[in-house]
């Protein structure tokens, strides 16, 4: 492991923020190099500051935290992973290991554990509270690209095909088609039971 890890913190509010920067900066050879408070900005900083350790907020706006971590996995495999959540349920911890997250801590257990994870994941560690039992193992019919969880949160969002299309930068027949596997992968027909089981199983951020 090296001696300095470098951290990029992710969380939308700025005083959660500086707290973990506080406590992560009072421990040595760990150094914060940057902050973000959405996805777009998340992504642009971790391509610059090629971060060791990305500390990252399950309940983002707009993106949640599993669908985050796999783009900027897609742009950087190498890179770790922790997500901090207030979420126990297994489907949220499910969710961001099998989006490549290196780590999944309560925000509740932050205090006591987040130094400890963070050292734990830079040395190639996988990490889970300690409070919390593995996750289910789902089927990978169940999951869905980055792409469909980007159509999902808009349809979430109350966006029409053709809203998404413009937002997207594709055709409203790729939205189309995009609505129809995501429906069928999750075998839900319906749009208003699709956006209930979205937010129910932490698929989506909340609009």
């Amino acid at each position: 492991m090296k001696d300095s890890i470098t951290v990029l913190l992710i969380d939308d509010h700025a005083l959660v923020r500086r707290g973990f920067r506080r406590l992560i900066e009072d421990e040595p050879g760990l150094s914060v190099v940057g902050e973000a408070s959405d996805g777009v900005e998340a992504e642009a900083l971790a391509a610059s500051l090629v971060p060791d350790v990305i500390v990252l907020d399950y309940a983002l706006p707009g993106m949640n935290g599993p669908a985050l971590a796999r783009k900027l996995l897609a742009s950087r495999r190498e890179a770790r992973i922790l997500i901090l959540s207030m979420h126990s349920e297994p489907v949220y911890v499910a969710n961001a290991f099998e989006a490549g997250a290196a780590g999944y801590l309560l925000k509740s257990a932050l205090d006591l554990e987040l130094v400890e994870a963070i050292r734990k994941v830079a040395a190639g560690e996988r990490v889970l509270d300690r409070s919390l039992p593995e996750p289910p193992v789902r089927t990978a019919q169940r999951t869905l690209t980055p792409r469909e969880l980007e159509v999902l949160q808009l349809i979430v969002a109350g966006k029409s095909n053709r809203e998404i299309a413009v937002i997207l930068g594709v055709s409203v027949n790729t939205v189309g088609v995009h609505r129809t596997n995501i429906m069928d992968r999750l075998d839900i027909h319906n749009a208003a039971e699709l956006a209930a089981y979205a937010v129910r199983h932490g698929l989506v951020g909340l609009p």
